[in-house]
């Protein structure tokens, strides 16, 4: 009678093979599944509404800038490929300095925004590979949204051309003039837009060829704009986690909600660096 001996490496490394293969396979067909995904993520606003010295895209959340959370939620997807963040030419030299070798690494393009909302976007759109089927627009100070809303809002945007997350309101909405309420809102059927927002590439460069026909100063988001060409706008449920962030206590919040929620903790063995906190 003979033995062969195993040793503990050698299952735990059959164990690794085992699970990258199982892991690409999975990966195959999702991507067999999936649309190309193009990213704009909107950091060139002036954020004068949060002052000091740093805008707000690149202020400190939890050890990392808001802006580059953002960066990081969707370049590790597989369905994405291109992601563009958008910024204010004052701001090159930071971001070159501080993150440029972040941005490299994770091969994401920056070019300059404009000074509104909409001319950021115009802007970007014209930089996008011709291989795009979507287009996903993200505010960068939005950093604490879930894995699984972006995965429901691209599945969303996939089945019906356009979609958003929003969140339901939940406080008492009052109209107000001159200081005196006028009327209480129903809330009932009212949500608060948020993003990203998703949509077909060629539909969402089609509502910005009509752009010049509409008053921007009555339209704030992109939605706004698929809903004047009288496409519907399908919405993936979130809730007020998915903060975007606007004036300093707001970052706090997104701390909390941050750390607040559960690491995913990998099946199987994964390595001997696997409980390492980096």
């Amino acid at each position: 009678m003979s033995f062969e001996f195993v040793s503990d490496f050698d299952i735990r490394y059959s164990n690794l093979t085992f699970g990258i293969c199982e892991l690409s396979g999975k990966k195959k067909r999702a991507s067999a599944m999936s649309k190309n995904v193009g990213v704009i993520i909107c950091a060139a606003g002036a954020s004068r509404r949060f002052g000091g010295k740093r805008k707000k895209p690149f202020v400190d959340v939890a050890g990392r800038a808001a802006f580059l959370r953002s960066v990081e939620l969707f370049t590790s997807r597989d369905d994405v490929k291109q992601v563009l963040l958008a910024i204010a030419p004052e701001d090159e030299e930071l971001v070159n300095v501080k993150w440029g070798p972040n941005l490299k690494f994770y091969n994401v393009q920056i070019c300059f925004g404009g000074a509104e909302r909409f001319d950021t976007v115009k802007k970007a759109l014209e930089l996008l590979q011709d291989n795009i089927d979507l287009i996903a627009v993200h505010d960068a100070v939005r950093c604490c949204v879930t894995k699984k809303w972006i995965d429901d809002c691209f599945a969303a945007a996939a089945k019906t051309g356009a979609a958003m997350l929003a969140c339901p309101v939940a406080a008492t909405i009052k109209k107000v003039k001159d200081n005196v309420i006028l009327q209480t809102i129903d809330r009932t059927g009212l949500y608060e837009a948020q993003t990203p927002q998703v949509f077909e590439a060629s539909l969402l460069k089609k509502a910005y060829e009509n752009l010049k026909n509409l008053d921007a100063d009555k339209i704030s988001d992109d939605s706004g704009l698929i809903e004047a060409l009288g496409h519907k706008v399908s919405i993936v449920e979130s809730d007020s986690s998915n903060i975007k962030i606007t004036q300093k206590n707001d970052i706090a919040i997104a701390e909390a909600i941050i750390k607040s929620r559960a690491k995913a903790i990998p099946k199987g063995y994964v390595g001997p660096y696997a409980e390492a906190q980096w």
